[in-house]
This record gives C-alpha cells, structure tokens and sequence, in this order.
C-alpha cells in the first residue's frame, strides 16, 4: 500500500496546454476518482501517474519516492484499461499470471496468486478459457484478476466500465468498490460518468479545462460544489441556473424571473446590484400554488420519480423532479425554497458564500 502526491503537474502537447498545474495528495488505501468531461485532461492525469505520458512540469511520487521519470514497469502500478487488453491466444490464467511470469516469479508463486485472485473474482471455471469465450462482464473482471496478482502499491483504472451495458456497470462498479475496499489498495479511477464517480470515490477531482475544479468528498461537492461548473457536472438532471443581482445589502436576491428571494444562512459580500448566477436542483424545486407558472414542455416519467421540463413565464428554463407521478401537461406553479439556493458571481462562476 501507499500515498500518492502530485505536485504542479503540468502538461503541453506542442503549444496546447492540457494540464495547468495539478496538486494532489492521495492518502494510503484511499480511492480517487477524477471526473469531467471530454478533454478536461482526466486520462492525461492518469497516463503521467502510470508513466505512460511525461509531465511538461511538476513531480509524481508514490509511497514518497519521486518516479516522475522512471518507467512504467519501475512504478509498482497496475492499470486496468477501458478495452481489457486481453492476450487473445492465452488462457484466462496465462493472461494473469503473464506479468508475473515476465518479472521472473516461481511457477509456483504465479499459480497461488491466480488461483487466489480468481477466487476473489468468482471466475475460478473461467481459468481454462480464452478471452473470445467470455462475456464483457467476465473479460473485465480477467483484468482487473490480472492487477490484483501483482499486488501493487497502486491501481489505475481508466475508464473500465465504459464498453459495459447499463445493468453490468452497475454490477461491476458495486464489485470494484468492494474488491478495493478489501484490498485497501490506493487507486486512481477515472471515468465521465458522474453517478460512478459519487458511488465509487472517497473523494472525487473534479476536472475542468485542465484544472482541478474540486478535491472533495462527493457529499461535500453535491451539496457545496465550488462553481457553476462543478455544480452543473455533479447531479442528475444537473442543477438549474437562473440569473439574478445582488439585492438588499446582500441580504436578497432579486432573479430576472421575478422574486426577490431572501438568504436563509446570511448575506453576501459585494456591491449592491452584483449580478450573480442562482442554482437549485431539480428536486430542490417545489411545487406551490402560490408560486412562479412554469409550462411544461416535456413531461418525463420514470415510475418512482417523474421529471419536468419547463419555461419560466421570463423565458429561463427549469427542470423539476418529483417524487411519484406529476403533471403530464399544462404548467406547474413552482417556488425556489431559500435554503436549497447555491449563490454564484456571474462572472467567472465562483461560489458566494455568506459573510463572516
């Protein structure tokens, strides 16, 4: 087992930047996954830890020994690719135990840890087959068998679950989490879907245009994500954004859509007039008779839940979740609950907390 720390990490490809200086201390045992989007520099992150990629700038250091220029095979990693990587005329074992087998280990060595991981994974009766006789489901838990035999001080994933259906990535994130938390090795997983990012990590690095967004724990991103960005990317459907100014000494504010809607924690810091960008999440909003008429225009129901979405009398466009059935047509008269408002400047996205 071990830590991980980035420092500075920087990365160009010519004259693009992809990486702007990424700081990251990863604790003994602790599972990280880096979220974003496309092209946010989440796998470049992951190639510079697994030696694959050179950083422009900054170092990496595992269990505390600087192996930004060492080779992969010198880091005592184990990654698990979004495509398997399977040897197609090996057997199941032989493709386990192959990294092994190339270190130099006894045969004897080799057969106790595929036998041992394979009992882990529960594809003991696989050990005699090739990969084109497996599922998807049983080819990926074959890689991931493949770096527990090494016993490494840390796993990377990139993307694992990706060429999965529906059903199994559920399966198969549930299993990663409990295989890492018995094995309490240090991991790195990285993935665009934010629902496996909040049901695996300890902690999620949310990554924005090569930057780290936020470092925090999913709970603390869901409920105080650090801009308009994070708090757009984490949550599903994602949150509202409505516009608005600062109003009443930065005790209010007033929306474009109409209410003047008074803090529930505090006032604001900033000029009277400051324009700010309002978030709630869907589920946040509230049905109320006495509230704004949002017309719908599509009405989405999912059987325990039901989604709406709809107009602003303004314009400004408002998903709503409900628990159970809801309205399949017409309009829903709404109200934005204080306590449930996440304040932003409107310039530059920056989260606004209260003052003091």
């Amino acid at each position: 087992m071990a830590t991980l720390d980035l420092s500075g990490v920087t990365k160009s490809f010519g004259a693009t930047r992809v990486l702007h200086g990424v700081d990251l201390a990863v604790a003994d045992g602790e599972m990280i996954v880096i979220v974003g989007a496309s092209g946010c520099g989440k796998s470049t992150l992951l190639r510079i830890v697994a030696g694959l990629e050179t950083p422009t700038g900054g170092s990496v250091r595992i269990a505390g020994r600087d192996v930004t220029a060492l080779e992969p095979a010198d880091r005592d990693i184990a990654m698990v690719f979004q495509n398997y990587a399977l040897y197609p005329h090996m057997t199941v074992a032989q493709n386990m135990g192959y990294g092994l087998k190339i270190r130099g280990l006894p045969r004897a060595e080799i057969e106790r840890r595929v036998r041992d991981s394979a009992a882990l994974l529960g594809i003991e009766a696989l050990l005699d087959r090739r990969p084109r006789q497996l599922s998807g489901g049983q080819r990926q838990r074959v890689a991931m068998g493949r770096a527990i035999v090494r016993e490494p001080k840390l796993f990377l994933f990139d993307e694992p679950l990706s060429n999965l259906d529906a059903k199994l990535r559920v399966q198969m994130r549930a299993e990663i989490r409990r295989l890492q938390k018995r094995l309490g090795v240090t991991s790195l997983f990285v993935t665009h879907d934010q629902v496996e990012a909040m049901t695996l990590g300890d902690r999620l690095v949310v990554m924005h245009q090569g930057h780290a967004a936020q470092v925090a724990t999913p709970m603390e991103i869901f409920e105080r994500p650090a801009d308009t960005y994070v708090a757009g990317f984490i949550g599903s459907p994602a949150m509202n954004f409505l516009a608005g100014r600062l109003a009443e000494d930065g005790r209010a504010v007033a929306l474009a859509a109409g209410p003047v809607i008074r803090f529930a924690d505090g006032p604001r810091p900033g000029p009277e007039g400051l324009p700010l960008t309002i978030g709630i999440r869907p589920e946040h909003v509230r049905p109320d008779p006495a509230g704004l008429p949002l017309a719908l225009d599509l009405v989405e129901p999912l059987g325990s839940e039901t989604v709406l979405h709809g107009r602003l009398p303004q314009g400004e466009a408002l998903v709503v979740k409900l628990a159970g059935p809801g309205p399949r047509e017409g309009s829903l008269p709404v109200s934005l609950p204080a306590e449930a408002l996440h304040v932003f400047v409107a310039e530059g996205g920056r989260r606004l907390d209260p003052m003091g």
